[in-house]
């Protein structure tokens, strides 16, 4: 890891297209999990890249490079949901209520939701850092294989599966200790 991003930080090509062929998925699946859409989604990515051309020389230890990537996507994604946040109106042009599509959930569901999803967020941040990208990259991205998320998370593929079960658990155990014991 270490070569290709010294490598990458010189500017060679190759090592870039390595780069952002191996990390890729884990940029995409942090930037879904947060439920953008397509365009914020490949916004962010596209930031998120941008940052590291502008960052890359800076990372003194290469190995840490799938958490920069992965907190520097969840930044940009913040930013983005601040900024959608804004931008969407509460009230129709004609001076009404916007009218709700039909089989969206009301305002007692959405926070009731709203706030169970707090608390999972925050046990996940109980969890290791790497169960936290572990468990996010399969979450957010459950069409990659096995074999993408260990290239991406660097884990051996025979150590998905029981490492998931590890963090299954304690995630369960943190959010039994806030009183979330099962789906909705």
């Amino acid at each position: 890891m270490r070569g290709l991003v010294e490598r990458a930080a010189r500017g060679e090509q190759e090592s870039w297209d390595a780069l952002v062929e191996r990390f890729a998925p884990l940029v995409w699946s942090v930037a879904r999990g947060y439920r953008l859409g397509q365009a914020d989604a490949s916004d962010v990515s596209q930031t998120v890249w941008l940052r590291l051309v502008e960052h890359l020389r800076d990372l003194r230890e290469p190995q840490a490079l799938p958490g920069w990537l992965a907190t520097t996507t969840r930044h940009e994604c913040l930013r983005v949901l601040r900024r959608a946040g804004r931008e969407v109106p509460d009230d129709d042009p004609a001076g009404g209520v916007a009218e709700r599509p039909s089989g969206e959930p009301g305002p007692e569901a959405l926070a009731v939701r709203g706030e169970r999803d707090v608390l999972v967020w925050q046990a996940l941040q109980t969890l290791s850092d790497r169960c936290h990208l572990l468990l996010r990259t399969l979450a957010c991205s459950p069409e990659a294989s096995y074999a993408e998320v260990s290239a991406a998370l660097e884990m051996p593929i025979g150590s998905i599966g029981p490492t998931r079960s590890r963090c299954l658990a304690h995630l369960r155990k943190a959010l039994a200790g806030v009183g979330v014991t099962g789906p909705d």
